[in-house]
């Protein structure tokens, strides 16, 4: 099980269902917590397979645009998706418009194996 924060996990969710409705496999990567060790972990994310969210609060989380942008673009590339934090996408272009970062920062996540 790998457990993630409300906020977060809703906008993956957004994306992994984007990539996986479009029949596409990836890559998604995270860092892990200094709990289960400090390094980093990776999973396939294929179309055939069965996926459960399991938030924890009873709201979702309000969605942002460019947060989702990002880690689409992030599961787009041939890293596949980086998990990144919503501060790491902050630069503006001018027109108020909030861009994603060229350069997506792994975020800490507690991860457990089942």
């Amino acid at each position: 099980m790998i457990e993630f924060e409300d906020r977060l996990l809703a906008h993956l969710q957004i994306v992994i269902a984007q990539k996986i409705r479009r029949g596409e496999s990836f890559f998604m990567a995270w860092r892990d917590s200094v709990e289960t060790g400090d390094g980093h972990s990776s999973i396939w994310i294929h179309p055939a397979q069965n996926l459960y969210f399991k938030f924890s609060g009873s709201r979702f989380p309000k969605i942002n645009p460019a947060w989702v942008e990002a880690l689409m673009a992030s599961a787009n590339s041939s890293k596949g998706l980086l998990i990144m934090t919503e501060d790491s996408i902050s630069a503006e272009d001018g027109s108020g418009v909030t861009l994603a970062t060229a350069t997506p920062h792994l975020q800490d996540f507690r991860s457990r194996a089942y």
